[in-house]
């Protein structure tokens, strides 16, 4: 049987990497092909941020808490962005991320989800901007 993730969906394995979600699978196909065409430089899998470091409390050591995105994206023009591919979010979730951009304002933090009906060629739109999109097509 395979491994169920926390969303509740079976890990996909591509060369050798285990993603989480099947649009975390296909961001990364993405990113490969971005690569082999000479639109970024490079990418790296789940680089990780300390929101709080550990500490003493009452005598107790609390464990760091951590932020792990999905991807760092490495543009052509020297810029860095930060990717978190999101099929859906949680209140906690989006706490957190907001808590990591309110420690490194400095740095290019981006939640991407994928909707082939408001996506762009391949499929990729900012997560708040479906939400919105979405929610207007409701209304």
């Amino acid at each position: 049987m395979a491994r169920r993730t926390k969303y509740n969906s079976n890990k996909i394995i591509i060369d050798g990497t285990k993603f989480d979600s099947k649009d975390e699978a296909k961001y990364y196909e993405y990113l490969k092909q971005m690569k082999f065409e000479g639109k970024i430089l490079n990418f790296e899998l789940q680089p990780k941020f300390i929101l709080i470091p550990k500490f003493q409390y009452r005598g107790k050591t609390e464990r760091m808490a951590t932020y792990t995105l999905d991807f760092l994206v490495y543009k052509l023009d020297g810029t860095k962005t930060y990717i978190d591919v999101k099929g859906y979010s949680t209140q906690q979730g989006e706490f957190r991320f907001k808590l990591l951009k309110y420690l490194h304002p400095d740095k290019d933090f981006r939640w991407v989800a994928r909707s082939l009906k408001y996506g762009d060629e391949y499929g990729w739109i900012d997560y708040f901007e479906l939400k919105k999109k979405r929610s207007k097509a409701r209304s």
